[in-house]
Order: C-alpha cells, then sequence, then structure tokens
C-alpha cells in the first residue's frame, strides 16, 4: 500500500485542526463550514477514510509511529556500535512518544495578503 508523504499529512491535519477551531468559533458562518469540510474531505482521501474524525486521528497515528519507529530503529543499530550513543537516542525516543502524548498549544495560522496587495520587488 502506498502511503502518503509524512510532510503532507502533517500539512493537511494542521490545516484541518485550523479550520475546525475557526469554524467552532463561528459555526454559523457559511464560508469557514465550506472550508473546514474541504479540509476535512481532502484529509480523507489522503488517509482513505470515509469520516474526517476517522482520518484525523489516522494522520494523528501515521505521524505519531512514523516519527518513534525511526528513532528506534536507529537506536537499535546504534547500540551494536555504541551502546552509549544508543543510550543517548533511547531517551530521545522516549522524549518524543511522551511529546507526542501531551496536547500541543494551539499555533497561528498565517496567511498571505490577497494577490491585489501583494506588491512585486521590481515595482518599488
Amino acid at each position: 500500500m502506498l502511503l502518503p508523504a509524512k510532510a503532507e499529512v502533517a500539512r493537511q491535519l494542521r490545516r484541518y485542526r485550523a479550520w475546525e477551531r475557526v469554524m467552532l468559533a463561528a459555526p454559523n458562518d457559511r464560508t469557514v463550514r465550506t472550508t473546514f469540510e474541504d479540509s476535512g474531505y481532502t484529509l480523507c482521501v489522503l488517509m482513505g477514510k470515509r469520516c474526517a474524525r476517522e482520518a484525523a486521528d489516522a494522520a494523528e497515528r501515521y505521524l505519531r509511529t512514523n516519527q518513534v519507529t525511526s528513532v528506534q530503529e536507529q537506536t537499535q543499530v546504534a547500540y551494536a556500535q555504541d551502546p552509549q550513543v544508543a543510550f543517548a537516542q533511547e531517551s530521545q525516543a522516549t522524549r518524543l512518544q511522551e511529546q507526542n502524548e501531551r496536547p500541543r498549544p494551539a499555533t497561528a495560522v498565517r496567511r498571505r495578503p490577497p494577490a491585489a496587495e501583494r506588491r512585486s520587488p521590481a515595482g518599488r
């Protein structure tokens, strides 16, 4: 089975969560609701799920397991070479696992100004 790129999954998951917060703040705004539903649909297609919540959960699991698994694989290789290095990497894997279990603070969504307001460097 082909798996999507982790960077794209992370980007779409952030987009979905951001629009979810906006939609919860303004549930009667049709534009916000439509954009939120579009972001959910994109996540569903990307993760191969029928429900946006299932897709978001699957995306979080996918990102969490790949990050921790790669560090654990590196630890096994390093342990065969140098036990002290392996211990340091093992503690890093533990920190990553604990970090993924904690809720993350909300990040601000950065948007570009509309195309009409952008200026080209040649127009100075």
